[in-house]
């Protein structure tokens, strides 16, 4: 593996305006946001919307990814991503999320998840996660991905690979009448060829009208997780392997998980909704 320097909290910038014509999800300016009651199936109409706000979310994504360079910092990526939404009349998901002070979360090498961007650069042999939320007419889409930066040691492509790998096999999974347990069973079982951990404590999750709807999809092999598939159910797949342990510290910020070995992960996500033959991924470009 990599024998780079673990990372250190940057400097943040200043909070990014996001013109006052642009709808606010209802948490903006909360602690928290209100809990969802709606239903975990969602009609043709809010499907429509939610292809809509999950395609910005990957061209915002893929934009920003054309700027991973070594000396790019991760507020660049942010800015870049920030500008596309707001350039295509969505909100950015994560800005306000609980307090969330940034746009998207950028995660590098040892970071699970939530990395706040700041002025940070990118190193050659780096990995650095993408996660970008939009919300426009009402409803969210939720997409990331991990991207090599520069020339990556052979141990960190292959984590890289073998994430989205995964992704994809629990994609294929999914079919109505199954149990959600289903997914995490396929990535467990394929992370476990590799010896590598499967994160359990952060988790795929219901979306729709809220970013995070309460319906739990864990990417291991849980017994609790029983909820039946149905069609027109959207929700994320997100799976988070490790090269060591899926055991984590947070930083004092009170969002950047990273490996407790300081091992690298990587991350792949996309929102889905489930059709009469298996699903259907929203967040392409």
């Amino acid at each position: 593996m990599s024998g780079q320097s673990l990372l250190v909290p940057g400097t943040l910038s200043p909070t990014r305006r996001v013109p006052a014509s642009i709808p606010r999800p209802e948490y903006v300016g909360k602690p928290a946001p209100t809990p969802y009651t709606g239903p975990e199936v969602q009609d043709a109409e809010t499907i429509e919307k939610m292809r809509v706000a999950s395609r910005i979310a990957a061209r915002a994504m893929e934009e920003a990814a054309k700027a991973i360079k070594p000396g790019t910092t991760t507020d660049e990526l942010d800015r870049i991503a920030h500008e596309y939404m707001c350039d295509h009349r969505a909100y950015p998901s994560d800005l306000g999320y609980r307090g969330f002070p940034k746009s998207i979360c950028t995660s590098l090498n040892e970071v699970i998840c939530h990395g706040i961007p700041d002025s940070t650069e990118l190193r050659d042999g780096d990995i650095v996660n993408l996660d970008v939320t939009a919300y426009i007419d009402g409803v969210h889409g939720d997409t990331n991905a991990t991207y090599l930066c520069g020339e990556v040691d052979e141990e960190s492509r292959l984590l890289v690979e073998r994430t989205h790998e995964s992704l994809a096999r629990a994609i294929k999974a999914v079919k109505p009448g199954r149990r959600i347990n289903v997914i995490g069973r396929v990535i467990e079982s394929y992370a476990k060829r590799f010896g590598y951990g499967v994160v359990r404590d952060f988790t795929g999750h219901g979306i729709n009208t809220s970013f995070h709807s309460g319906l739990i999809v864990p990417h291991y092999d849980s017994p609790h997780a029983t909820t039946e598939i149905k069609v027109g159910m959207t929700f994320t797949i997100e799976p988070m392997l490790t090269l060591g342990t899926y055991e984590y510290d947070v930083w004092e910020d009170g969002w950047t998980v990273v490996t407790k070995d300081r091992k690298r992960t990587a991350q792949f996500e996309h929102t889905l909704v489930v059709t009469d033959t298996g699903a259907e991924v929203l967040t392409l470009p």
